[in-house]
């Protein structure tokens, strides 16, 4: 799929780019871009979209996202509420794995760094008891200048391919040579099915957001995601009733599904156990375990 083509603002004689991002919200339409991305979400929630893979982000996460890898982190609705002065914070690194630096790492030395840029063009999420020791690796890489910058880049290379239990989020092989105007319509549905998911979204009325009809529409769609349209909607469904139950935001779980669009529980049940593999108080009671182990 050929998305929308973000062109990073690329700094004279960098081989490493550095941006950090205090915005209102992320940026809301699926892209890529030629480097690859580290992302570091200092603040901020909501659905990061990944080639056909979708799930909730939150403060705290890092991303390894691969190049020209499609992906959009969207944030929260509420993060759009002007009332409510939400903001996020972002430290991004980008690296050309095809320009100044490529050579450095077909050095022998380079061989652990090599083997971890090779699973890449996928989307890798660090495991959470690493995230501290990798927040203080990106930021030496932001407040270090010329060489020593490019040397501590090396460092959190090195800390990533020697870090286990990595999560890969992005592995289908899905074809992405399509024109511009096909990723544009992909944002368009991707947007209108995210501000709309609690409403009854008809097959007739996301096929006229696409501009095509019902029957092409669930083909195109499950073309260039690998899933139908009705899978793609219960995820995001199903994400947003995980964040609820995360935050303790709910009265029941009753209460939780039908916020979430669904029209009964026994339905959001059975959804939420393909989803996620468990059922919501199952979903509910392992969060509360993991939570207590990380508090002791």
């Amino acid at each position: 799929m050929k998305v929308v083509q973000f062109t990073i603002p690329v700094a004279e004689n960098h081989s490493v780019i550095v941006q950090e991002d205090l915005l209102p919200h992320f940026y809301e339409h699926l892209h890529r871009h030629k480097e690859l991305q580290i992302m570091w979400i200092i603040k901020g929630e909501g659905t990061l979209i990944a080639g056909s893979n979708m799930q909730r982000f939150k403060s705290g996460d890092i991303y390894v996202i691969g190049a020209n890898q499609p992906h959009v982190f969207k944030s929260d609705p509420s993060y759009y509420d002007k009332r409510r002065k939400k903001s996020v914070h972002a430290l991004m690194i980008f690296l050309n794995t095809e320009g100044a630096l490529a050579k450095l790492f077909d050095l022998p030395e380079m061989k652990s760094i090599k083997k971890f840029l090779s699973i890449t063009p996928n989307v890798l999420q660090a495991n959470n008891k690493y995230h501290s020791v990798i927040a203080h690796a990106i930021n030496e890489v932001k407040n270090k200048t010329n060489a020593q910058q490019v040397t501590a880049f090396i460092h959190l290379m090195e800390l990533f391919a020697g870090l286990k239990k990595w999560k890969m989020l992005s592995v289908e092989n899905i074809e992405y040579a399509i024109t511009d105007s096909e990723g544009l319509r992909m944002n368009n549905i991707y947007q209108y099915t995210m501000a709309n998911y609690t409403n009854n979204i008809s097959l007739d009325k996301i096929a006229s957001i696409a501009h095509l009809t019902p029957q092409a529409f669930c083909r195109y769609f499950k073309k260039h995601t690998l899933k139908t349209f009705v899978t793609f909607l219960n995820e995001i469904r199903i994400s947003e009733a995980c964040k609820r139950m995360i935050a303790g935001d709910y009265e029941s779980i009753s209460a939780i599904a039908y916020q979430t669009g669904f029209s009964n529980t026994v339905t959001f049940n059975r959804v939420f156990k393909q989803v996620t593999s468990t059922f919501p108080k199952a979903y509910i009671k392992q969060f509360r375990h993991e939570a207590i182990h990380e508090i002791s």
